[in-house]
């Protein structure tokens, strides 16, 4: 299944915030659809199935990835040791497109994807255009040495000022430079998911 380009906003009318995805937020009570019902009823309603459905589409959403690499995901996070559905958010985490998201580079993993994509962010001081790039403690963030690539990123660190670079980051708003100092905490995740509930839906039979 590729990824989603519909109407993103439907997507937060159905599956709650999303801050990955857009920074756009409903305030209308029903989900999306001609039928639509109020969040808490369709909620209520919802089978054991369902709920765990539910929550692994607002993983797999937020962080803009497909169903293929989130099973392979949930798959790596099973050989480690320790809480499976901690160790899935610290991998989806250290996504490269991810990191560019939550050093204020881009205002949300989409746009994160398409800076590195287009060649215009660099790990170690090489070019990494692959968004799923899995960054290591101590690897350093930049961006490309070129004027158009720095105005651009520069723009989005200053629309997110507001917003606090996470404590296993750190980040110098004047060179653009970020490093990953540790893996991130489950309490910086932002997202309301239970992501054990995304786990056991993996686990079915």
């Amino acid at each position: 299944m590729s990824k989603y380009r519909g109407p993103r906003l439907r997507l937060v009318r159905k599956l709650g915030e999303l801050p990955g995805l857009t920074r756009k937020i409903s305030n209308r009570p029903n989900t999306p659809g001609e039928h639509g019902q109020p969040k808490n009823k369709l909620l209520k309603n919802r089978s054991p199935y369902g709920l765990r459905l539910l929550e692994k589409q607002k993983l797999r959403f937020n962080y803009n990835i497909t169903e293929r690499q989130l099973l392979r995901y949930v798959r790596q996070a099973k050989q480690l040791t320790g809480s499976t559905g901690e160790l899935l958010l610290a991998i989806l985490e250290m996504r490269l497109d991810n990191i560019v998201y939550r050093l204020g580079m881009a205002p949300t993993i989409v746009a994160a994807r398409q800076l590195v994509s287009h060649g215009h962010i660099l790990v170690n001081k090489q070019k990494i255009n692959i968004p799923s790039y899995p960054c290591q403690l101590k690897e350093v963030i930049s961006v490309k040495d070129k004027k158009a690539s720095r105005d651009l990123v520069m723009k989005f660190v200053q629309e997110s000022s507001a917003n606090p670079v996470p404590s296993h980051l750190s980040f110098n708003t004047e060179s653009l430079v970020g490093i990953v100092n540790s893996v991130v905490t489950r309490e910086w995740i932002g997202l309301q998911i239970n992501e054990l509930l995304v786990i056991e839906y993996y686990s079915r039979n």
